[in-house]
């Protein structure tokens, strides 16, 4: 015997997924400002690198083209969501221009740039195609594209975290942060029926565990470490 979920529950999972994954991508939003309140204080960019705020703002911009009525159906919690990202990332880089050297500044700039005139082609590219269906998988292969390669990225930390044994470099509240914000959209895009969110969210999901099971591995391995002297010095 099967039995049918109506739609008004669907849309009910959906949006709470879609409100909860708005809330929890904003833990992410905030977690550069430590790092720029230090620039603004030191006047320095120093060794800290502007390269992963250009990939953050492309990321968001195409995943907000993505989520307008024009593309997708009824998307408007990743519009939201994406567009908040975007200005958040044109902040950061704005600061992170203003603080660095010349050789850094003309650099940035020209990334900058070059992920505007790369969405303008997105935008005037995809507008041009009459299908709403091929729009819709052309703009959604490229923001799957994108946000994959943003949960790769820390696997670069994972290794590290695994060579090292140490979690200094793996700041808990950014994992739990990104599990939490991609657990989310993938219910959402389970619930919305969106492959295009749900399967990059699936895999942000996956290695969000993996992080969170090394932190917790090898900070639990770390205190007993540190313990261990003190247990030989009491026997």
């Amino acid at each position: 015997m099967f039995f049918s979920v109506p739609d008004g529950t669907f849309k009910i999972c959906r949006d709470a997924a879609g409100i909860a994954g708005n809330i929890f991508a904003f833990g992410l939003f905030v977690s550069p400002i430590p790092t720029f309140r230090r620039i603004i204080r030191n006047q320095s960019t120093e060794n800290f690198s502007g390269l992963p705020y250009i990939y953050a703002l492309l990321n968001c911009l195409i995943c907000t083209w993505y989520g307008t009525p024009l593309i997708s159906y009824d998307n408007v919690l990743v519009m939201t969501v994406n567009s908040i990202g975007a200005v958040f990332q044109i902040t950061y880089i704005i600061i992170f221009i203003v603080h660095a050297d010349r050789e850094k500044k003309i650099r940035m700039i020209g990334l900058l740039l070059a992920v505007f005139g790369f969405l303008a082609i997105i935008v005037a590219g995809s507008l041009q195609i009459a299908d709403q269906g091929i729009r819709w998988i052309f703009v959604g292969l490229l923001s799957c594209v994108s946000l994959v390669s943003m949960f790769a990225s820390p696997l670069f930390i994972i290794n590290l975290v695994i060579q090292t044994k140490s979690v200094e470099f793996m700041p808990f509240y950014l994992s739990l942060s990104t599990f939490l914000m991609s657990t989310s959209f993938f219910l959402y895009g389970i619930f919305n029926f969106d492959a295009f969110i749900y399967v990059p969210n699936g895999i942000g999901t996956v290695l969000g565990i993996l992080q969170l099971t090394l932190y917790f591995y090898y900070k639990t391995k770390s205190v007993e470490e540190s313990l261990e002297p003190l247990m030989v010095s009491h026997a």
